[in-house]
């Protein structure tokens, strides 16, 4: 028996009451919500494993970050809160695709996992990605240094970008049966580039020009974040190309979830730290009655 079998039953039957109409209902209805893939029990519960990771990592790092804002100064504690928000709406989504993932499968005779029919919505990333995204800019721009002109209109300005590059990939990623660029998927995926390399142009730029004119610890700190940024950043539009290279079915498939999941900590998780390191440095640097009073409380 599936060991979550009452997660499962709670999803199918009070959260997908209409279970019979959505099963009958032709595999392709709603692009966004798509017919899954046969899986070996290693590939099913490698994705299981990782959602859960993924679930406890955003919770817990919440936690750690609304306690350590005290620890910053009020220049650079909304970079924080910023980065704790990340963390929860994250946190809540992870969850939602978690129990999709355990309601689109069940055990079948050879050990493995066949789908039940149930949709799997593939939405609940860019639903995601709409909200945190643009704060994970927000996060960066606080700590850079600048003045308050020059941060707000970056803030308005890259957040933007942010939420337009979102709405044009996830239009794209409604198609999910097109294997050539020359594609619906392929059009909108070249649109939502523009935004993408937009914003990481000018956040490289900013962040060159505030190692410059910071301390040795910030400078190193900030240099990881941008290679942390290009790092994880650069998984999300290599997975968006995969169906160009063929690459579907069930390692594709496990391979994608996997690989949005361990993104997905690093760019939210590891890089909301990098954030908090920085914030805490320079809050040391201009304000240490602050920094003081943190570590003596």
């Amino acid at each position: 028996m599936q060991p979550t079998a009452g997660l499962s039953a709670y999803y199918r039957y009070i959260v997908l009451p209409n279970r019979e109409s959505i099963t009958s209902a032709p595999p392709n209805s709603s692009p966004a919500i798509t017919s899954m893939p046969e899986l070996t029990s290693a590939q099913y519960l490698t994705v299981y494993n990782l959602l859960s990771l993924a679930i406890a990592a955003m919770l817990s790092s919440f936690v750690y970050f609304v306690l350590a804002r005290r620890e910053i100064n009020l220049r650079y504690r909304g970079a924080v809160t910023a980065g704790a928000m990340v963390v929860l709406i994250a946190g809540y989504h992870y969850f939602r695709i978690f129990n999709n993932w355990e309601a689109a499968y069940q055990v079948n005779a050879s050990g493995g996992y066949s789908p039940t029919g149930l949709p799997f919505n593939h939405a609940y990333r860019y639903i995601d990605w709409m909200l945190t995204v643009p704060l994970l800019v927000v996060e960066l721009i606080i700590v850079l240094g600048l003045s308050r002109p020059v941060t707000a209109s970056l803030i308005a300005k890259l957040a933007f970008a942010s939420f337009l590059m979102i709405v044009l990939g996830y239009v794209g990623e409604l198609d999910r049966t097109s294997k050539s660029i020359a594609s619906q998927r392929g059009l909108w995926g070249t649109l939502s580039t523009i935004p993408f390399l937009y914003i990481l142009v000018v956040l490289i730029g900013e962040i060159r020009a505030s190692m410059k004119r910071s301390s040795e610890q910030v400078s190193i700190l900030l240099r990881n974040t941008a290679l942390l940024t290009l790092f994880a950043w650069g998984f999300y539009p290599i997975a968006y190309m995969a169906p160009f290279f063929g690459l579907t079915g069930a390692g594709a498939e496990m391979g994608l979830q996997v690989g949005y999941s361990i993104a997905d900590i690093v760019a939210k998780v590891g890089y909301g730290l990098l954030i908090h390191g920085i914030a805490q440095y320079r809050t040391e640097e201009e304000d240490p009655e602050v920094a003081a009073a943190a570590q003596t409380a």
